[in-house]
């Protein structure tokens, strides 16, 4: 009896694991390493570092936070000027409305202002979350992408916890602009440079753009990064080609 007991809790455990994890969604692995240090040289050998491509970019300038817009008259003005954005309505109403007035408010920052991103972490993982606005069309196109370990701790799909701080292995809100690309451990990849004071250690934390196994275009929970929002491999050239050379980023929850 003690050992029919035993193997009925084993069971029932084993059921509630799988319940908690969804059913019939699966999970996919983590990056295996950790967040880099950032006393490690990019000289090739660390995890995510390689050779710079040449830039035209200042590296490592964070220009000073603004704060989230509050709606006003001129605010009102300033999004009619923007209405053929998002024509099908897919991006969440309120991060575009932040994202459009923080682009025009601070647009002499940005070199690439054909387009404009907006990463939604309050997603859970198996979604297309990450989109992509055309400025000129207002086309929307969107892909799966990752967070970090830190900011999943149970490895359920949602983002809960944020961090600015080395070795915190976890995703971070906040503006930012892109910059230069390089070759790395993960091939082709394309730094952060953070904007607002919850990212703006982006660049020496090495959270950058990269593709991963660990990532991919179908209904299934994300592999978590060390805070890198990493894409598929199948769409990791169109990704940093499209956004490369200083376009807005918004990461938002």
């Amino acid at each position: 009896m003690s050992f029919l007991r035993t193997k009925t809790l084993a069971v029932l455990t084993t059921t509630l694991l799988l319940a908690a994890c969804g059913p019939g969604i699966p999970v996919l692995p983590d990056d295996p390493n950790n967040e880099p240090s950032a006393q490690q040289p990019s000289d090739g050998n660390s995890a995510q570092g390689g050779t710079e491509l040449p830039s035209t970019e200042t590296p490592g300038i964070v220009e000073p936070e603004t704060p989230p817009p509050v709606a006003t008259n001129s605010n009102d003005d300033v999004l009619s000027q923007y209405q053929h954005l998002d024509p099908n309505h897919i991006v969440p109403t309120k991060a575009l409305e932040t994202a459009v007035l923080y682009f025009h408010e601070n647009k002499a920052k940005f070199k690439n202002q054909a387009v404009m991103s907006i990463l939604d972490f309050s997603q859970k993982s198996t979604q297309k979350r990450w989109y992509f606005i055309d400025m000129k069309t207002g086309a929307v196109w969107n892909v799966h992408v990752s967070h970090g370990k830190g900011s999943d701790s149970n490895h359920d799909g949602f983002a809960e916890k944020f961090s600015n701080v080395e070795g915190s292995n976890a995703s971070s809100l906040g503006f930012y602009k892109t910059a230069e690309t390089y070759q790395g451990s993960n091939g082709y990849s394309l730094r952060l440079d953070g904007l607002s004071t919850t990212n703006s250690n982006a660049r020496s934390r090495a959270i950058v753009v990269h593709g991963a196994s660990y990532v991919q275009d179908s209904n299934v929970i994300q592999g978590r990064s060390w805070g890198c929002p990493a894409v598929s491999q199948a769409n990791r050239d169109k990704v940093i080609n499209l956004i490369k050379g200083g376009s807005l980023l918004y990461a938002f929850k």
